[in-house]
C-alpha cells in the first residue's frame, strides 16, 4: 500500500492508491477517500470509478475533486475545506500527495495557513500550487 502522511488527526495524504488498498484503509479507520487526481494523467492509473467502486464495497465515502496545475484550486474550495477539515477520518490522494497537501493548505486561512504550510514542509511536500496563487 502507498505510504500515507498524517497532516492532522483526521486528514492524511498519499500518492496514487489502488482499489485493493481501500479495504486496508477502511480497516485503519478511514471513512472518506478524496481523489484530487484527474483520470488518465498517466497510463495504467486506476480510474476514479474503480476507486469509488472499492470504496462502495468497503463502506467508505468517496469524494471526487480532481485538479491540475491549470484548474487548481478547483471550483469549490469550500467543499474541499469541509471534506478535508471535517470530523471524518479522510485520506486525500493524487499522484504523489503534494497536490492534495497544497489543497489542504489552500483551505486554511491566516495563522492556520502558516501552520499548515509548516506541517506540509515537514513531510517535504512542495507548495508550488499554493504559492502560484499567492496563498503562501
Amino acid at each position: 500500500m502507498t505510504p500515507v502522511a498524517e497532516l492532522t488527526n483526521t486528514l492524511s495524504v498519499a500518492g496514487q492508491i489502488q482499489p485493493e488498498d481501500v479495504k486496508a484503509l477502511a480497516e485503519h479507520g478511514y471513512t472518506m477517500i478524496i481523489c484530487n487526481r484527474p483520470d488518465e494523467e498517466e497510463p495504467n492509473q486506476p480510474s476514479m470509478d474503480a476507486i469509488e467502486a472499492a470504496c462502495n464495497l468497503a463502506g467508505v465515502q468517496f469524494v471526487r475533486y480532481p485538479v491540475n496545475a491549470v484548474s487548481f484550486p478547483g471550483d469549490d474550495l469550500d467543499a474541499m475545506d469541509e471534506a478535508m477539515n471535517g470530523e471524518a477520518k479522510a485520506l486525500a490522494y493524487c499522484r504523489s500527495g503534494a497536490r492534495s497537501t497544497n489543497l489542504w493548505v489552500a483551505t486554511r486561512a491566516g495563522d492556520e495557513r502558516l501552520a499548515a504550510a509548516e506541517r506540509a514542509q515537514q513531510f517535504g511536500f512542495p507548495l508550488s500550487f499554493v504559492m502560484q496563487l499567492g496563498y503562501s
